[in-house]
């Protein structure tokens, strides 16, 4: 298609939809779908999602009046459509890169964005916010959360669909459903049937009906109880949302997710319509790209890849193994010793490393879906009967479940494993994705074992030994490739609470003390410093908690020089663990100085950019040595 030709082009705003016919509508959805694929195959993102709710985001933007009317996105995975149109479709190729815009919604990017996200089940209690502050300003704009099918499993939004049923206020809740499949004729039927049950002139009637049916004396209640039986078991029988009609919702659906007249003549009437309702629509991930179709998994976040065969490109690979395929062959090896151990996951298998668990142990495999609360939770359960559960969930999701850590693992000390991928930075998802918190929110709870390996050999050790010590465990590391470095056959228990000197020149002039993924960096900044003459003492700390008192102690007390290096946030952090060791000992007179995360949400970027950016690095690290030797 030209130029001239393109709808797109002339497309910058919602309002610019709103002008278009249903043809036009059409041929905008298909090119917004090829600018995605086109975008993401270049610079990766979440492609599946996104392409499944390109007619659904075409759809509320030509009925609502955003952005007066509020749409809020669950996770954000599906709204690269909702970007393009509104008022971002000249920077979309920036995508996710440092310095451009964001892959989730973004409340600072634009106006069209009113909630952050990038964690799932967020959208309802948002939305309900929203509605309870439009009533007490006296204002009646409409508001719409989008959640999808997985996100709606987990506990926070089933707590919002609970508040929002009771408090009966004008409310939308679209459910993207992108895993049941649909027949065309279903589909018509369905579609059909909605429009006449949630027309303005049904609605009335049903409404006077029922307001008649309670003036009669005598049989009017009965009379009221015998046709809402009949309705109920109508609905039930033609429609699958009893149970959100049960909570106060007005139900409508399923509708399909691609066919923008349904969609829009439907969303017309839910529009007109008073209390909490919800639309269920039916929508298939990867829609329009053949491969994503195929196999949505592999694109729900997908690196770089060839248009033409789906294939990621190879450009950047690293020979090593990740750290997360070096943990799911470690646990099931594992696991074939041990029978206790389980393993659990929230909708993650494929990401943390546990689709081959499942495969080898499928008895002993959970997937708790999008629920890290009940998780963490389920596991105590296990460990009471004998068991050993590891946890794998990601960093930045293992923080829904703080205090389910700390009631219902730690205070009874049970030995549950968390092992949480992706501490530290993760890269272009940006702060919502991180994992910088876990060092200081974990190590602050008694009875707790805090670790994370240097390596990916390293990371086997740790593994054993989180499953052999009897106590809770906190074992993080990062996203990406392990360090290269090779494999010991036999996984073995560390020594808790032990580091290791890596680097003990006689004449050292200071000393680097790096926990987890900064421990390379470490000893590649001494490399650096060795050929400027400046030798250094480097220590893989290991364990955040219980610190190794004896060895980081004597070295403060013969270096009195100190660096701490850690991919974590620095309040309350590794380096500050290492500073009340230092203060509880008694030692006076060395100067410590802590390189990490400041007291900021770090954006996104790669994360050799981010590393750099924060000085954590080799470049980072030798820098931080030079200034504190005065060179």
């Amino acid at each position: 298609m030209s130029e001239k030709e393109s709808i797109l082009a002339k497309v910058h705003f919602p309002e610019d939809i709103r002008r278009l016919g249903l043809a036009e509508l059409n041929d905008l959805a298909r090119e917004i779908r090829e600018m995605m694929i086109a975008t993401v195959s270049r610079r990766g993102g979440h492609l599946a999602s996104s392409l499944g709710t390109v007619e659904l985001t075409l759809a509320i933007h030509y009925v609502f009046d955003t952005p007066r009317d509020r749409l809020v996105w669950d996770v954000g995975h599906q709204a690269y459509a909702h970007k393009i149109i509104t008022g971002r479709k000249e920077c979309f190729d920036t995508l996710r890169q440092k310095g451009g815009i964001s892959g989730f919604p973004k409340r600072e990017e634009s106006l069209y964005d009113v909630f952050d996200v990038g964690h799932s089940g967020t959208s309802i209690s948002a939305a309900a916010g929203m509605a309870e502050a439009r009533c007490l300003k006296g204002d009646d704009f409409r508001i719409i959360a989008v959640i999808g099918d997985g996100a709606i499993s987990a506990g926070m939004a089933f707590e919002g669909l609970n508040w929002t049923g009771d408090r009966r206020k004008n409310m939308i809740i679209i459910l993207n459903d992108n895993e049941m499949s649909i027949s065309p004729n279903v589909g018509a039927l369905s579609s059909y049937l909605n429009r006449i049950m949630t027309g303005q002139t049904v609605t009335r009637i049903r409404t006077e009906v029922k307001t008649f049916l309670k003036s009669v004396p005598g049989i009017g209640e009965q009379m009221l109880k015998f046709s809402r039986q009949v309705e109920e078991s109508l609905k039930t029988f033609f429609v699958p949302g009893a149970i959100f009609e049960e909570l106060g919702f007005t139900y409508v659906g399923p509708l399909e997710g691609h066919r923008l007249d349904h969609l829009i003549k439907n969303l017309k009437n839910v529009r007109k319509l008073e209390g909490p309702v919800l639309v269920h629509v039916v929508t298939q991930k990867g829609k329009g790209y053949r491969f994503a179709e195929d196999d949505p998994s592999r694109f729900h976040g997908t690196p770089p890849f060839d248009i033409d065969t789906g294939e990621s490109f190879a450009a950047g690979r690293s020979p090593a193994p990740s750290y997360t395929d070096v943990f799911g062959r470690t646990i099931v090896a594992l696991a074939h010793e041990d029978p206790r151990i389980v393993a659990i996951t929230a909708a993650m298998s494929e990401g943390t490393g546990l689709d081959r668990f499942a495969r080898e142990f499928p008895a002993r495999f959970y997937d708790v879906g999008m629920a890290e609360q009940h998780g963490v939770t389920f596991a105590a359960g296990l460990a009471t009967q004998g068991f050993v559960p590891v946890v794998a969930i990601y960093s930045t999701f293992i923080q829904r479940a703080y205090d389910q850590i700390i009631h219902d693992v730690c205070l009874q000390k049970l030995p549950v494993v968390l092992a949480m991928d992706r501490g530290g930075f993760v890269g272009a998802d940006g702060p919502t994705h991180h994992g910088l918190f876990d060092f200081a929110f974990l190590r602050t709870v008694p009875d707790i074992i805090v670790m994370a390996p240097k390596d990916e050999n390293e990371l086997q050790h740790m593994l054993k030994t989180a499953v052999t010590c009897g106590c809770p465990v906190s074992l993080r590391y990062p996203r990406g490739a392990g360090a290269g470095v090779p494999l010991d056959e036999h996984p073995r228990p560390l020594p808790v609470g032990k580091g290791e000197i890596l680097l003990d020149p006689p004449d050292a002039a200071l000393a680097v003390v790096a926990i987890g993924a900064c421990v390379h960096p470490a000893l590649a900044a001494a490399e650096l410093l060795k050929a400027e003459g400046i030798p250094i003492r480097v220590i893989n700390a290991r364990f955040v908690k219980p610190l190794d008192g004896e060895l980081l102690c004597g070295t403060a007390e013969k270096l009195r020089r100190v660096i701490t290096v850690e991919e974590n946030t620095l309040m309350g952090g590794f380096g500050s663990a290492v500073l009340e060791l230092f203060a509880e000992a008694g030692i006076s007179g060395v100067a410590v100085r802590r390189l990490g995360i400041p007291d900021e949400f770090a954006q996104h970027a790669t994360q050799k950019e981010l590393r750099r950016l924060y000085g954590i690095d080799a470049e980072g690290i030798a820098a931080a040595v030079r200034e504190m030797v005065g060179v």
